[in-house]
């Protein structure tokens, strides 16, 4: 794993108050292509209820069928099927040559309502059986609707999501169409360190399962997370990116699940450093990453110390900004814009919702760029033309708007960096 640690600014006036902030990149391994890869481990749920008749459910078991043909015999697969009932035609288990598998996708029909909760919780007990001292494995959730059968609390599915996650297992979700819950799926997938994604089709639900079966058999480390210790100098450290977070003693742990072969994740720490007297080189924090190596299957550590320069007011008067790390700053924000946009139009604020987007549009356009790599500038443009659509299409579609933005916040926030 390569590592980079950058600040904005790495000199602080003594005797004063400051922010810094640290931006954290990471490179996961290159996998050997030729090396043969441990055997991956997949389980899907998938909603079978009355409204994903038709197109939808068709194309949901269509995309199935196409991942199966890109698992190795070795690989294990298991499908959950639920209504207002849970059913498993596909126990989790080996593919083999998956003519099993493929026989039970042609019996599944669409039924009643939406027990949620019941398929996911089914799905999770599945991996737990098979995949328990087996390293990591990833479930997908597709669904179209509201969760209206047996639990239905948001922060209470998030909470399963996070447990599950801290034994191995991602979750992420696909919401199809226009109907669905979407705060129940990012919360899902929230806590199960996952992706969210929004399908507006069949079509797309079964290009957003591929992308989800793509990053799993190419990951190269898995299990990785950062623990953040402020020093006793800090008043205090606060994540930029929208990840799972656990308080733990002297600090906090955030959860960043797997990274693909060359797969790029930035993360911003915001830090509160208090007067200091003493001037010279200061602790703020120590960052301790921790992953396992997919192809060697060992864990792997490194500890990270932060410094700043505590200086004379004169010399920290002259310093400059690290624009990689301003620029991520400002991308971040926007980011976060996104979600209290949706939260606005979640309530029908439709102005509110515009005047966000259009306030983290200004923002990314003030954005000094002079000393920005070509690739970052073209980046920080894509996401002005994001905003502005999103602005846009919140006055003529606010449900497409709302649930574009949550879905476009989760990936660019918690997968910074990623391709898939």
């Amino acid at each position: 794993m390569q590592i980079n640690t950058k600040l904005d600014f790495d000199l602080v006036a003594v005797e004063s108050e400051d922010t810094v902030h640290i931006l954290l990149e990471l490179t996961a391994p290159t996998s050997d292509e030729a090396a043969k890869r441990p055997p991956a481990t997949l389980q899907v749920v998938l909603d079978r209820s009355g409204s994903m008749a038709g197109e939808r459910l068709h194309a949901g078991l269509v995309a199935i069928d196409r991942l199966l043909s890109r698992l190795d015999p070795d690989d294990r697969f298991g499908l959950v099927v639920f209504d207002d009932e849970v059913g498993v035609p596909v126990p989790a288990a080996a593919v083999g040559d998956a003519a099993q598998a493929r026989a039970m996708l042609g019996r599944i029909g669409p039924g009643g309502t939406t027990n949620l909760a019941g398929g996911y919780l089914r799905g999770i007990q599945e991996l737990q059986r098979i995949s328990a001292e087996d390293g990591s494995a990833t479930l997908v959730l597709l669904s179209d609707g509201l969760a209206n059968v047996g639990v239905t609390d948001h922060g209470q599915l998030e909470q399963f999501a996070a447990g599950a996650q801290r034994a191995g297992i991602v979750s992420s979700t696909v919401g199809i169409g226009r109907g669905y819950d979407e705060d129940l799926l990012a919360a899902i997938a929230r806590g199960g360190a996952g992706n969210t994604h929004f399908a507006e089709n069949g079509d797309d639900a079964g290009g957003a399962l591929a992308s989800e079966v793509e990053g799993l058999l190419a990951e190269s480390v898995q299990a990785v997370s950062l623990t953040v210790k402020p020093s006793s100098e800090v008043a205090a450290v606060r994540l930029f990116n929208d990840l799972p977070v656990s308080t733990i003693e002297g600090g906090f742990m955030v959860e960043l699940g797997g990274l693909h072969s060359a797969e790029q994740r930035r993360l911003v720490l915001e830090v509160d450093v208090p007067a200091i007297a003493a001037a010279g080189l200061t602790s703020i924090c120590n960052l301790e990453l921790r992953w396992v190596d997919v192809e060697s299957m060992r864990s792997e550590r490194a500890d990270i110390p932060i410094h700043v320069n505590i200086v004379p007011g004169d010399e920290a008067a002259g310093r400059t900004a690290d624009p990689a790390v301003t620029t991520e700053l400002s991308f971040q924000r926007a980011q976060q814009a996104k979600r209290e946009a949706a939260e606005a139009l979640g309530r029908g604020d439709v102005d509110g919702a515009r005047r966000i987007y259009h306030g983290a549009s200004l923002g990314l356009r003030e954005t000094d760029l002079s000393d920005a790599p070509d690739d970052v500038a073209a980046e920080i443009a894509e996401e002005v033309r994001v905003l502005d659509e999103l602005a846009e299409q919140s006055k003529l579609d606010r449900i497409r708007s709302r649930k574009r933005a949550l879905a476009d916040h989760h990936m660019k926030s918690r997968k910074r960096g990623r391709r898939y």
